[in-house]
């Protein structure tokens, strides 16, 4: 059998990938605060590391999981930016979702670019997973043992 790729590997089921995405996200959201008093590309760079590694990490039947995690986890991530510092992503006088839409404006580009790779992951994992399955099926039938009924003639 040959080795297995890069595509192949992620076997973590889908809950505990998202829990450890979200915490990692809040983490570096909550870090970055507290050193900087707003979010800037270390955020972004953070966020798309972590749609990446989410994508490569899950197993194969829970794609779904991680396929709508990366708008939901910046959507998190700017609610938790606006309730804690509404003045890192808007005016500090905006109400709350002023200040969630405003944060998502200004990283839309870091949740485009986690949200695609993510999809472009999910999809060559998927290939990879389809090209290997008649693989697998065909090794198992020539390692299985011929089985006659016992009224059949052998040749």
């Amino acid at each position: 059998m040959s080795q297995r790729t890069l595509w192949e590997q992620g076997t973590r089921p889908g809950r505990q990938v998202a829990t450890l995405a979200s915490a990692a996200t809040l983490v570096v959201v909550l870090g970055h605060l507290l050193l900087t008093r707003q979010l800037s590309i270390v955020f972004d760079v953070a966020f798309v590391i972590f749609c990446v590694a989410a994508a490569l990490a899950v197993r194969p039947r829970e794609f779904f999981v991680v396929g709508v995690l990366p708008p939901m986890l910046m959507l998190a991530a700017m609610v938790t930016v606006a309730l804690v510092a509404r003045g890192a992503i808007a005016e500090a006088g905006d109400g709350l979702i002023q200040a969630v839409v405003s944060g998502l404006a200004h990283d839309a580009g870091a949740l485009v670019v986690g949200y695609g790779l993510t999809l472009v992951i999910l999809a060559l994992r998927q290939m990879a997973a389809q090209k290997r399955l008649p693989a697998q099926t065909a090794q198992r039938r020539r390692l299985a043992p011929v089985v006659r009924p016992e009224n059949s003639p052998q040749h």
